[in-house]
C-alpha cells in the first residue's frame, strides 16, 4: 500500500476514535461510575472480590466503605504470588506479565501486574488516542508518512517462574502489533537491548537513515540521545537530519528544565510538543490541545479514579474522594482502581486540575518527593518553575538537580541544600541562588514565610555538580535509559549526601 494512502486511512480510523471521546467528555461521572461497576463484577469471584463480597457492591459509596486504600507494600504479598503462578487472586483473567517500576532509584523494585486487558484497554487504547488527538488538532499532519523514533526502556524480559517481568516500554514493545514495528524505529531488537551505551549507539545507525516524522520518550533521556545525533552527523539541528520532523510526544518527567534545550534542537514555531502522563500501572492523561500546558484525563481507560487532598494526606483526617467531588486548582494524591487488578491503589503521584470541565490536570510531583522538613510544603511543580525562571533570566541550562533539606543543629538555621549539574552554566552562581530564592518566594507562600528574616530557613546552598555527575550515580546503581529518573526532591539527605561523596 502507498504511505500517502495509509496515511489517509490511517487518519480516519484513528478520527472515528474522537467520538467515543466525546463521550466521556460529556457524561464523566456516569462513565466513571460505569467503569468502576465493570470491574467489581468482573472480579467478583476473585480471592478479593470474595473477601470484599464484590457481588453486593452496587454504588461507589458501598465500595468505598468495604475496599481499604493501599499501599504496594501492602499487597506485595499477593502480587508476589501471582508472580509465582496462583491466578484470580485479584483479578480474574491470567496475569503473566509484571512492569518492573523503575521511577525511583530505589534498590527495591516494585513489580506492577499487567493483565491482557491493560495492555489492550488502556496502553495500547492510549497510544492510538493520542494519535488521534494530535490528528484531530493538526489535520495537515503527516505523521505516518514516516517513522516514529522512540525511546523505551534497556531492560529485557526475563522469565520467572512462568510469568515475565521487565520496564513496562519493552512488555509494550514485545506484545504489539507487527505493523506498529513497521511505523517505528529503532527495531525492536534495538529496542529491547539491556545495555544503554550499545544501545545509544545502535539507535542512531538505524535511525538517521530513516524518514522520522516523530519522537517519544522521556525528556531526560531523549536529549541525550538528540545531541548525541548531532555529535555523530556534525549537523546543527535536528531538520538537518529529519526534515519533517513535526512533533515530540513525551512524559515521564518535567518538561520545564529541558524546554528551551529542545527549542535549540528544532528550532521551527510550528515544531509540537504534546505531554502524556502514564506509568507502569496505567495510561491517565493526554494533551488534547496544541501548545496547552495540561492533560486531559481519559476516563474509559478500564480505570477507576480516586483522589486525596494533599493537605490532609497522611493524616487522621485524610480523606478519598472520587472524580466529580474534585476542585480545581487543588493539590491531590492520586488512588487508582485498575484492570490489572489494583484495588484502590496510592500510586504514589500528586496532580491539580486545572479544569472541572472538562477534567484536565497537571502532574505536580510524587507523595514522597517534597521537601517538608520545616513546614515549606515545596513540591516538584514549586522547583523546576523556579529554575525555570532563573534559566530565562541567565541563560542558565539545567541537565539534572536534587534537592534536600539542611536540618537544623544547636542554633543553626536550616536551609535547602541543591546539587545542580548545569548544561550551560550561569556567570554568578550567587546571583542565581538569589534568583532562585526569590522565585520559590512568589510561588510558595509557606517558603516564604519560613525564609522571612531568615526566620527558619536561610538562603539556599547550591552545588555546581561536574559534568556528567548525575549520569554516573545512574550508572553507578544500573539506571540508565528508559523511565528512570533523578529523585528531584526528598526529605532525607541520602541522595544528595551519595552525590557529594562522588564528587570529592
Amino acid at each position: 500500500m502507498a504511505i500517502p494512502l495509509f496515511n489517509s486511512i490511517a487518519s480516519w480510523l484513528l478520527k472515528k476514535r474522537y467520538h467515543q471521546i466525546e463521550l466521556f467528555l460529556k457524561y464523566p461521572a456516569e462513565v466513571q461510575q460505569e467503569v468502576l461497576q465493570q470491574l467489581i463484577d468482573l472480579a467478583e469471584d476473585t480471592e478479593l472480590g470474595k473477601r470484599y463480597d464484590f457481588a453486593g457492591i452496587s454504588s461507589y459509596e458501598v465500595f468505598a466503605e468495604r475496599v481499604p486504600v493501599v499501599t504496594y507494600e501492602e499487597i506485595e504479598p499477593v502480587i508476589e504470588r501471582t508472580r509465582k503462578g496462583e491466578q484470580n487472586i485479584f483479578w480474574p483473567t491470567s496475569i503473566k506479565w509484571f512492569a518492573k517500576s523503575s521511577g525511583t532509584t530505589n534498590s527495591k523494585s516494585k513489580f506492577i501486574p499487567v493483565s491482557a486487558e491493560a495492555l489492550e484497554d488502556c496502553h495500547y487504547k492510549s497510544g492510538k488516542d493520542l494519535l488521534c488527538l494530535y490528528l484531530n488538532n493538526n489535520e495537515n499532519s503527516q505523521l505516518f508518512n514516516g517513522k516514529g523514533l522512540r525511546l523505551g526502556g534497556s531492560k529485557e524480559l526475563y522469565e520467572d517462574n512462568g510469568t515475565f517481568f521487565g520496564d513496562l516500554s519493552a512488555i509494550l514493545i514485545d506484545n504489539m502489533p507487527f505493523w506498529a514495528e513497521l511505523s517505528s524505529t529503532p527495531s525492536n531488537r534495538v529496542s529491547l537491548m539491556s545495555e544503554w551505551e550499545t544501545k545509544m549507539s545502535a539507535i542512531i545507525t538505524e535511525s538517521i537513515q530513516e524518514n522520522v516524522t516523530s519522537l517519544a520518550g522521556v525528556p531526560s533521556w531523549m536529549l541525550v540521545l538528540l545531541n548525541n545525533v548531532l555529535e555523530e552527523t556534525g549537523k546543527n539541528h535536528l531538520f538537518e537530519i529529519w526534515e519533517n520532523l513535526e512533533v515530540y510526544f513525551h512524559g515521564g518527567v518535567s518538561f520545564n528544565p529541558y524546554k528551551e534545550q529542545y527549542e535549540r534542537l528544532l528550532p521551527r514555531r510550528d515544531f509540537k510538543y504534546y505531554e502524556i502522563y502514564n506509568a507502569s500501572e496505567g495510561f491517565f492523561a493526554i494533551q488534547d490541545r496544541n501548545y496547552a500546558e495540561d492533560l486531559l484525563l481519559m476516563l474509559d481507560y478500564g480505570i477507576f479514579y480516586e483522589f486525596i487532598p494533599m493537605s490532609s494526606y497522611g493524616t487522621e483526617e485524610e480523606k478519598v474522594i472520587p472524580l466529580w467531588e474534585v476542585e480545581k486548582g487543588m493539590n491531590y494524591a492520586v488512588v487508582i482502581t485498575t484492570n490489572a487488578g489494583l484495588w484502590r491503589y496510592k500510586i504514589g503521584d500528586t496532580v491539580r486540575f486545572t479544569s472541572t470541565n472538562p477534567y484536565r490536570i497537571r502532574v505536580t510531583g510524587r507523595t514522597k518527593h517534597y521537601i517538608n522538613a520545616f513546614g515549606e510544603e515545596l513540591i516538584i511543580e514549586n522547583a523546576e518553575e523556579a529554575l525555570r525562571n532563573c534559566c530565562q533570566k541567565t541563560g542558565a541550562e539545567i541537565s539534572d538537580y536534587t534537592v534536600a533539606p539542611i536540618y537544623m543543629a544547636g542554633k543553626e538555621k536550616g536551609a535547602h541544600e541543591w546539587i545542580i549539574e548545569f548544561r550551560k552554566a550561569p556567570d554568578e552562581i550567587e546571583h542565581f541562588t538569589e534568583l532562585l530564592d526569590e522565585a520559590l518566594k512568589k510561588l510558595n507562600s509557606d517558603y516564604e514565610a519560613k525564609r522571612y528574616n531568615n526566620m527558619t530557613l536561610t538562603k539556599p546552598k547550591i552545588h555546581m555538580a561536574p559534568e556528567k555527575t548525575f549520569y554516573n550515580w545512574l550508572k553507578s546503581k544500573n539506571k540508565l535509559g528508559g523511565q528512570h529518573k533523578i529523585p528531584r526532591l526528598s526529605n532525607d539527605r541520602n541522595y544528595v549526601d551519595e552525590l557529594l561523596q562522588m564528587n570529592q
